[in-house]
Formats: structure tokens, C-alpha cells, sequence
């Protein structure tokens, strides 16, 4: 049975969403590789009823994109995967084309559905056999996937895509949260399942592309009308016993208005997990970052990589994290700051999610006058607003330091500083602080 259960365990930390090269070293190194072509195929032509919006919610925006683009760069991020079918309501073709466009997704082809979930899969499938690109071929194994299930990694991918090609078919499965029962026709108790033995079937699923367009054609018309599981048809009418995976509780399915806010909040908390300090080589910078990174390490906070620049090898932390502190020491020099939003512009890192950027600037000379504090900050304000049309947050912490000493032996930063800092990584900041 295919479970609608949004109450299944949320994952903490699903993976991040990379980009460009960082996709291809992430796939590199992980051995994750296949020799055979393979695409995806969306249904995205629900309407959503149950979220009680009037958007439907694979359509519905947070954090400045809708869901379905995040579903969509779950599976272009994986280099193995050529095309990745969009199946949606005729009506909403324009506004798939558009979030296309805007997000610069590279792989998807999008394709009408039908009046049923397994009409619009099967058109999906369809369309992977006509289509006419140069690049792409038809697949071996289609991975069909829920459009609003935007959790999925690369490592379970493998693990059914590999399985589909060997098996036929294979699909995700997650222990029942509750125990189903079933009733009598007065509404009393009949009977219920142990719950021990069964599973609840989610996606993704795999299908070797012969597999499933059999079952699509052999299928009745009851199936198409009232059917919700892909691998009863490859079983019923293709003789195929799907191969079953345990798969890890990041698989949940946005259904209601609530798990909206949910995906939100894990979206926040997975891009705060990390995050790129620049000293540019400075003595009281280094010392700085030092510190701050055994702080944060005690604190269980993001994780903070120290570099002195963003150049050569450096440069690959433009593609792994998504924010930035940067380090500088008097003078207050903007164009240390500008330099860096130029740098993330030129990757397009801020295209898909925020990219945040914190300027730390010690001060070691006097104590700032307050006309200096206005101007620095008038500065910083205009700095923000230039970055904000990027989708590039921007925040100050100025801190006072009389001499250049070292931070281990002098005032360290104390807990309030630190969780200001991973409250900006996690989206939730001030606009400016001076310490």
C-alpha cells in the first residue's frame, strides 16, 4: 500500500543540494556510478486538496522556491540521471516552463498528465521513448518518484536504480507508524494486521523501462482509474517481483499544510550546517577563526571550514557551502565583501537557495566614533540591499579588539556571539550586530 503517513520520522539532515563540479566530486568519490542510462518521471498534476490551499502544493513556495523545484534538483544533482520527466495538469505547463527557466533546470522535460495518477505516469513513461533530443536515449530504468517528496539522495538512488536493472523493478519501503486495522460495515472493529509483517511502500520506485511500459499497456482501465501502486501492475501483468529496500526516514511526502513548514525548517537547518570563515591570511583573523572553530565544534553548531582566500583549490568551498564569513581587519574596506558576492554570482550558487555571507570586522585601532559607526554601517546597508537582489543575505559583526592578540589568551567569544552567527547561517538573523 502506498503510504500517505506524514507523521513517519523526519530527517535531520538530508543532503545539501550542490551544484556543478561539486556534483560531479560528490559522485566520484562515493564510487556511485552505472553503466546503463536512467530517468525519472514526476507526477506533479495533483491538486493538493489536502494541504487546504489553493495551491497546489507542489507549487507552493518557501524559502523563495516552490517545492518542486527542490524534487527536480534532487535528481539533476546526480550526474548518472539524463532526463527527469515533469508530469503536470495541462493547466500548470506555463507555470512548470517558468520555474524551468527561473531556476535554470537542465534536464527536465515537461509532459501533460492525465485524469489519474497512473495516467500521468504512464504519459511520462511514453515520453521517455519519443523523445527526440540528441543526448538523450531511451532509459534502461525509469525511477518513478512523488513530485512533493524532495528528500532523496544519490546513495539510495543507486541502490534502485542498480536493483531495478537486475530484478525488474524495486521499490522503497519504511516500517508502519501505525497499526492498520480494518472495520466492520457498522464502523466496528474487525480485525487487525500485525504489524511486524508489513510495510509501507514508498517512493522512489525503479522499473526497467520494458517493465513498466508492459504494465502500462496491459493494464485495465479499473487500474488506470482507481490503481495507486506501480509495482502490483509490474507483478500482475509482467510476472516481475519487486525487489524491496529499506529506505531511510528522509523519504516522507508533503501532504498537509503543516509539513510545508517542516520541509522549510529541514531545508534552514541542512544549509546551516556548514560554513567557509576567509582570513585572507591576517595574523588576528587566523586566531580568530581558530577559536571560533573549537567554539562551534564544543557547541555541536555548523561545521566551519578556515581558508585564507577563494582562490585556486580553495575555490571548490564556493561550490560546497553555502555560507561565508568573511574576516577583515582595519581599514573597513567594502570591496573585500564585494569581491566575494561577485564570486558567488559567478557560480550561480545563490540561484537555488539563499547564500549567506557575514562580514566580521575586527577593529584594532580606537574604539569607532559614533559618525564612523553610521557611515560603515550606511555602507554595509547599501552592500546588503546590492547582494539581496542576488538572493545574497548579507550581515555585519563588528568586533573591538584594542591590540593585535591573541584570542586564546583574551576575551573569547562568548555563546551569544556564537549562536547569533548560526542563527544568520540558519536564516533566522539579526540585521546588524556590533560586539
Amino acid at each position: 500500500m502506498q503510504s500517505d503517513d506524514s507523521e513517519q520520522d523526519r530527517p535531520a539532515y538530508p543532503r545539501v543540494f550542490p551544484t556543478g563540479e561539486a556534483r560531479k566530486s560528490d559522485h566520484l568519490k562515493a564510487g556511485l556510478c552505472v553503466d546503463f542510462p536512467v530517468s525519472v518521471v514526476l507526477p506533479a498534476g495533483g491538486t493538493g486538496e489536502r494541504t487546504g490551499l489553493q495551491t497546489p502544493k507542489q507549487f507552493c513556495p518557501f524559502l523563495g522556491r516552490p517545492l518542486i523545484s527542490y524534487t527536480v534538483e534532487s535528481f539533476e544533482r546526480v550526474s548518472w540521471i539524463q532526463t527527469v520527466v515533469v508530469v503536470v495538469a495541462k493547466e500548470n505547463t506555463g507555470l512548470m516552463m517558468d520555474i524551468i527557466q527561473r531556476f535554470q533546470h537542465k534536464k527536465v522535460l515537461v509532459v501533460p498528465g492525465g485524469s489519474t495518477r497512473h495516467r500521468s505516469i504512464c504519459n511520462g513513461v511514453a515520453a521517455l521513448g519519443e523523445q527526440r533530443r540528441p543526448a538523450a536515449h531511451k532509459p534502461k530504468v525509469v525511477i518513478i518518484h512523488d513530485a512533493v517528496r524532495p528528500f532523496v539522495d544519490e546513495d539510495f538512488l543507486h541502490k534502485i536504480a542498480t536493483a531495478a536493472k537486475e530484478q525488474g523493478a524495486a521499490g522503497a519501503i519504511r516500517p508502519l507508524v501505525s497499526t492498520v486495522i480494518a472495520t466492520t460495515s457498522e464502523g466496528y472493529l474487525d480485525h487487525s494486521l500485525e504489524r511486524a509483517k508489513y510495510r509501507a511502500s514508498e517512493m522512489p520506485q525503479g522499473f526497467t523501462y520494458d517493465v513498466i511500459c508492459e504494465a502500462y499497456q496491459k493494464c485495465t482501465e479499473s487500474d488506470f482509474e482507481f490503481g495507486t501502486e506501480c509495482l502490483h501492475l509490474a507483478l500482475q501483468y509482467c510476472g516481475t517481483n519487486a525487489k524491496l529496500i529499506d529506505g531511510p526516514p528522509t523519504l516522507w511526502k508533503v501532504t498537509y499544510k503543516r509539513d510545508l513548514a517542516a520541509a522549510e525548517s529541514i531545508i534552514k537547518e541542512t544549509l546551516s550546517q556548514s560554513a567557509c570563515l576567509i582570513t585572507g591570511g591576517l595574523e588576528a583573523a587566523v586566531a580568530l577563526a581558530n577559536v571560533l572553530q573549537k567554539a562551534f565544534g564544543a557547541l555541536d553548531m555548523t561545521e566551519l571550514n578556515v581558508t585564507p582566500d577563494l582562490m585556486g583549490d580553495n575555490g571548490r568551498y564556493l561550490l560546497e557551502d553555502w555560507n561565508f564569513i568573511k574576516v577583515s581587519v582595519d581599514p573597513f574596506c567594502p570591496s573585500e565583501v564585494e569581491a566575494l558576492i561577485v564570486a558567488l554570482e559567478a557560480e550561480n550558487r545563490a540561484l537555488l537557495n539563499p547564500a549567506v555571507i557575514i562580514w566580521m570586522h575586527l577593529s584594532v585601532t580606537e574604539e569607532p566614533s559614533t559618525s564612523r559607526r553610521a557611515t560603515e554601517s550606511a555602507a554595509l546597508i547599501d552592500l546588503a540591499s546590492t547582494a539581496k537582489l542576488r538572493n545574497i543575505l548579507l550581515y555585519g559583526i563588528r568586533l573591538h579588539q584594542p591590540e593585535l592578540v591573541l584570542w586564546e589568551s583574551s576575551a573569547k567569544p562568548d555563546k551569544l556571539t556564537l549562536r547569533s552567527l548560526n542563527q544568520i547561517c540558519a536564516g533566522n538573523p539579526r540585521q546588524m550586530l556590533n560586539i
